[in-house]
Parts: C-alpha cells; sequence; structure tokens
C-alpha cells in the first residue's frame, strides 16, 4: 500500500540539503539551525520544520495568540478597525525586523518567531494595564509574602512559553522574546553570552525578584537584536499616526522636522537603511550617531506627548485602575476559598492547555501560587474580556459606568 505521509529516503535527502544550503547562506554572525538549544529532543517533522520554524508554529498556534486581536497597542475605548492593536503591531514587527535580517542575511525563521511571540504577555489596555497590574502584584506579594515580586509583559511573554504552555521553545527564541523591550534606544546592540537554561531560569528569577532588572537585558543572538529595533520602529510613526487618526493632538505639536522623517514610511524606511549600511558583516547592530540622536528624540517626543500625556492616562485612572484591583483581590479570594464557579476556574484553571501547570500531575489539586495565577489570568484578557468579566462579577459597577467607548460615527 502506497505510503501518503512519510518521506522516501531520496525525498529526505533533497529536504536535508535544502536545510544545509539555508545554513550555509547565513553571516557568520547569524544564527544556524544547528545551534538551537531546546530543553527535549527534536520535534516532530523537523525534516520541514527547523528549530526556529517550529518555534513559530508553537507561538501562532496557542491560545493565547488569537487575543492579540482585542488587546490595546496604545488607545483603548475607540471603535475604529484602523487604530493598531497587538496583532497588527506584532506583525509589522516581524515585517521590519525580517527586512533588515534579510539585508544582514541572518536567520529568518528566528526573528519571525521572537517578533510573533514578543508581546504575548501583554494586559488588556496596554502598557498602562501593564502599570496597574504590576501595582497589584506587587502589594499582594509583599503583603502576603513578605517580599514583593514584579509583573513586566516581556517577562510574561517569555514566562508563558517556558511555564504556563511549556512549549519547548529555543533558548534563543526565549532570550529574544524577554529582551525584547525597546523602550530605550541605544546607538549599538550587541548579544548577550547567555547559552543555557540554567542561565536563562535564572535571569527570569531576577526578573521578578529585583525591580527593573528587566530594562538590562539583551538577546543571545543578533535576530535578537533586530527584533528589538524593529518593535522600537513599528511603534515610533505608527503611533502618531493613531493620535492624528483619532484627533488626539494636543496644543503642543510634534516637531515638523527630522533627519529620519516625520512620517511613519520614512522613519521605517529611513531607519531600516541606515541600520543595514552601518551593520553589514559586524556582530552587533548599529546606526550613525546623528541617526541616533535624531531617533532617540522622536521616542522622547512621543513619551511627552502620547504615552505620558495626562488627558490620555486619566480615562484609565478613572475606570480601569479601580477594576483592576477590586477583580485582583475578588479572583484571589475565589482562589482561597475554592470558589469552582469563578471564571478563574471556570475559564482558566479548568483548561486542559492553560490550567494544566498549576496543577499536580497525580492528584490534579492546583500546587501554584495564588498571586501567581490571578496575574497570569488577569494578564491574558483581552480588553473586551476584562469588562464584560468586571460586569459578570459587579465587580465596581460606578467604575464601569465611567467607561466611554467612541463609536465610529462621533
Amino acid at each position: 500500500m502506497k505510503n501518503y505521509f512519510e518521506f522516501t529516503d531520496g525525498e529526505k535527502k533533497y529536504l536535508e540539503n535544502i536545510n544545509r544550503f539555508y545554513d550555509s547562506n547565513l553571516s557568520e554572525f547569524a544564527t544556524k539551525n544547528e545551534q538551537a538549544v531546546r530543553l527535549s529532543g527534536a520535534p516532530r517533522y523537523d525534516i520541514i520544520r527547523p528549530p526556529y520554524s517550529y518555534d513559530v508554529d508553537c507561538i501562532i498556534y496557542n491560545p493565547f495568540y488569537n487575543r492579540y486581536t482585542d488587546k490595546t497597542q496604545v488607545f483603548s475605548f475607540y471603535k475604529n478597525d484602523d487604530v493598531t492593536r497587538r496583532a497588527l503591531h506584532v506583525q509589522l514587527v516581524s515585517k521590519i525586523a525580517k527586512t533588515i535580517g534579510r539585508a544582514l542575511r541572518l536567520n529568518l525563521d528566528l526573528i519571525e518567531a521572537i517578533a510573533l511571540g514578543h508581546d504575548m504577555g501583554h494586559t488588556p489596555f496596554g502598557h498602562v494595564g501593564e502599570e496597574f497590574l504590576n501595582e497589584c502584584y506587587s502589594e499582594s506579594t509583599a503583603e502576603r509574602s513578605g517580599k514583593a515580586r514584579f509583573f513586566n509583559h516581556n517577562v510574561h511573554s517569555a514566562r508563558i512559553f517556558r511555564y504556563i504552555l511549556n512549549t519547548n521553545l529555543t533558548l534563543q527564541t526565549l532570550s529574544g522574546i524577554v529582551a525584547h523591550n525597546g523602550e530605550k534606544v541605544c546607538q549599538e546592540y550587541y548579544p548577550s553570552d547567555v547559552k543555557s537554561f540554567e542561565e536563562f531560569d535564572a535571569i527570569m528569577d531576577s526578573c521578578y525578584t529585583e525591580k527593573d532588572f528587566h530594562r538590562r537585558l539583551r538577546p543571545n543572538t543578533l535576530e535578537g537584536c533586530v527584533v528589538r529595533v524593529g518593535d522600537m520602529l513599528a511603534y515610533a510613526g505608527k503611533d502618531r499616526q493613531d493620535l492624528y487618526r483619532l484627533k488626539l493632538i494636543t496644543d503642543e505639536k510634534f516637531k515638523d522636522e527630522r533627519l529620519i522623517g516625520t512620517k511613519n514610511r520614512d522613519i521605517i524606511s529611513n531607519m531600516i537603511i541606515n541600520i543595514i549600511k552601518n551593520s553589514i558583516n559586524q556582530p552587533c547592530l548599529n546606526m550613525d550617531e546623528e541617526v541616533f540622536a535624531d531617533l532617540r528624540d522622536l521616542i522622547a517626543e512621543n513619551n511627552r506627548l502620547i504615552y505620558e500625556a495626562e488627558d490620555a492616562r486619566e480615562p484609565y485612572r478613572e475606570s480601569i485602575k479601580p477594576l483592576m484591583k477590586q477583580l485582583y483581590k475578588k479572583l484571589l479570594d475565589d482562589i482561597e476559598n475554592r470558589n469552582f464557579q469563578s471564571p478563574v476556574f471556570k475559564h482558566y484553571l479548568n483548561d486542559y492547555i492553560m490550567g494544566e501547570n498549576y496543577r499536580d500531575k497525580k492528584t490534579r489539586r492546583i500546587i501554584a501560587d495564588s498571586d501567581d495565577i490571578v496575574t497570569d489570568f488577569i494578564a491574558c484578557m483581552t480588553d473586551g474580556y476584562f469588562i464584560d468579566v468586571c460586569a459578570e462579577l459587579h465587580i465596581d459597577d460606578e467604575a464601569l459606568k465611567k467607561i466611554k467607548y467612541h463609536s465610529y460615527f462621533e
């Protein structure tokens, strides 16, 4: 009988030659597929899915990937399909990073894996939601255990793949994800020398116990550095586009002229070209000093006029912050009191994928820390689910009334 689903020896040899050819054409500074570090053995069908291609599949097929679609990038409370959400942002990061990576002959599968997974740990309501959840987590852990722990979305992205879902991603992909934060602009980006999961796990522990430790991290591959820069370029001009589209520009305007351009397309194109020009056959990413200074100033301008603007933050403080604090306490109580009708059980802990690693394998008893469970659950929520679960549980009806979604026709 003809075998439809196995390769012949000749077909295997053909595919092996393709994989060798791919690696042989990469830069000496690129991450080769044969260098992949994984905790357990080679995945199924590795002959047609090299290590980092397999990582991409693990990321896009996991149950949290869909939720990018309803997670805020910067602007919440707007019914506007043209405003960027996390789902689009990670694709833009991937495209920008792969454009740079192709020119530098880097591993495009690794770039794609890091880019598509890097924001998986983002909370509902973007960085403001992240800030509020970190407050809840650090205050509760300090009160209950005597030592505060800290939540950061980049660390949580790695936690999802490393611990919650146990997806067996490569060390290189996980390192790129946890160290992707692009808020600080650098002129030069060098990979770190993290070589083992023991080192990686120690880094993860420090991120939870030392405030701002995560800001010092660097990816352990040049591909990870490219994603880190791509993340910054993807939001630098796009967030400005969204601001103008929503007519939220304040009296203080952005600079009219810049060396790197003021339009999203020019910022991206000019920065990509300058980075490539300065990084060909180099072990790190570079940009010209004048270009670096202008990009740094642009990001600082974004911080002042978009992310830290008081008018923009006020709706979150009035509604989302009190809801977050009270929901956190409610879910914590539900776990402690084993309220099995609570959403934290019905929608999370009882899920055979998401809830598996919180339980003892034999007894099925929950063995994870309650603060970690609540934080993980809230972090995975979309904006819409967060609001609906607060309404369903009557967490704070007055705070819910303050939430105003702007319609398409306002």
